[in-house]
């Protein structure tokens, strides 16, 4: 399939016509999903397509629209978790060691912990700011980031940990779910591996699960293609097409999810009943400085706490506009308590991610469910 060429076009074109044809006269302007699992074989064999598993044309549309965006190539995988796992068991062998965030997702070290346990990996755990001393890297087979941090919004330096990995000889991947690749492009900053659940800000409306890999290296985007065909994780057409249908409209959700954002941390900086107020878009965030670097944007995740759980479901129950849920990225204003799922955090921590909803309105209801 030939795509457009997008050259040099900014966000909001490169995700309105990303991974789609050329025109072709009497030709749909947007092609649908396509379901088959078994193809015409040549009188040769296989000469494209041949089963299912293995490809499908509607895939390589949505991963030639993400690999554009993050600069490498593009592996779709079913759910954020099945992209995770398959860049662990396809990187790492018996006795590597392997680098994890200790504030990062939770499934990631859980996976870690119950399913890897036969590799006998060598496991350090390293909160995202730090400290990121020569011993973190030595002997080290992969290290895994992820900036900004889920849930706590801390941010590290993707450039300088890339240049010290490669030279402890060990890759560098980055989960980029929450800063999304408009938001960030971790491997023009030196990673090896990106990493995201596209089932948050790319696909935006909370209605699949879906993930990707992207990298530049050749032989290793092989290498995990194979492990998709041979693991069976395979994403089903009808959630690619869309996914790929909704990444169009990915530059103005992350605008307005932004605007959305900012408006509500000014309104809670100083409200007697917050603390623990974070955003990497914020002024006053620690992280501030660092992420206006290396991010091109930023999101509408951002993080606080109350006093305790009963506060927060006190303050969901008021809110007419912020739901209870535990994703994000999506449409809809929602407020996860992280403490529930396990992560070590207080039990009136909240993550918060601001929806596609009228500013004012928002940030109105939010208040008024504070008082």
């Amino acid at each position: 399939m030939t795509t457009v060429d997008l050259g040099d076009f900014g966000d909001g074109t490169r995700v309105v016509h990303g991974g789609h044809p050329e025109p072709e006269a009497g030709a749909p302007l947007l092609p649908g999903p396509v379901f088959a699992a078994p193809y015409h074989l040549g009188d040769s064999g296989p000469s494209g397509d041949f089963y299912g598993r293995a490809g499908n044309p509607t895939w390589r549309g949505l991963e030639s629209a993400i690999g554009e965006l993050d600069g490498g190539r593009c592996v779709l995988l079913p759910s954020g978790m099945a992209a995770i796992s398959t860049v662990l068991r396809s990187v790492l062998r018996t006795g590597d060691k392997l680098v994890l965030p200790s504030d990062g997702y939770y499934a990631s070290r859980q996976f870690v912990g119950d399913e890897l346990t036969e590799l006998g990996l060598d496991v350090r755990e390293i909160p995202t700011p730090g400290p990121w001393t020569d011993e973190v890297f030595e002997g080290a087979r992969l290290v895994l980031l992820e900036t900004p941090s889920n849930p706590g919004g801390d941010v590290c330096d993707i450039a300088e940990l890339a240049e010290r990995a490669h030279a402890a000889g060990a890759l560098l991947a980055v989960d980029n779910t929450t800063a999304t690749p408009l938001g960030q492009r971790p491997l023009e900053l030196g990673a090896d591996i990106v990493i995201a659940s596209d089932t948050k800000a790319l696909s935006g409306h909370s209605d699949i699960l879906l993930g990707h890999v992207s990298v530049r290296d050749e032989e290793l985007a092989n290498r995990l293609l194979r492990a998709r065909a041979l693991s069976g994780a395979i994403p089903g057409p009808f959630e690619t097409w869309l996914a790929h249908r909704s990444m169009g409209t990915l530059d103005l959700r992350l605008s307005r999810q932004a605007e959305n954002a900012a408006a509500l941390v000014d309104a809670l900086a100083d409200h007697p009943a917050v603390t623990g107020l974070r955003w990497p878009g914020w002024s006053q965030d620690p992280a501030h400085e660092l992420a206006s670097r290396q991010m091109r944007r930023f999101g509408g995740v951002f993080r606080f706490e109350l006093a305790d759980a009963d506060a927060v479901q006190a303050f969901i129950a008021k809110s007419r506009l912020v739901v209870a849920a535990t994703s994000f990225g999506g449409l809809h204003s929602t407020a996860d308590r992280r403490a529930q799922w396990g992560d070590p955090v207080p039990e009136g921590f909240v993550r918060f991610s601001a929806g596609c909803e009228n500013p004012d309105d928002l940030v109105q209801d939010v208040l008024r469910a504070l008082s």
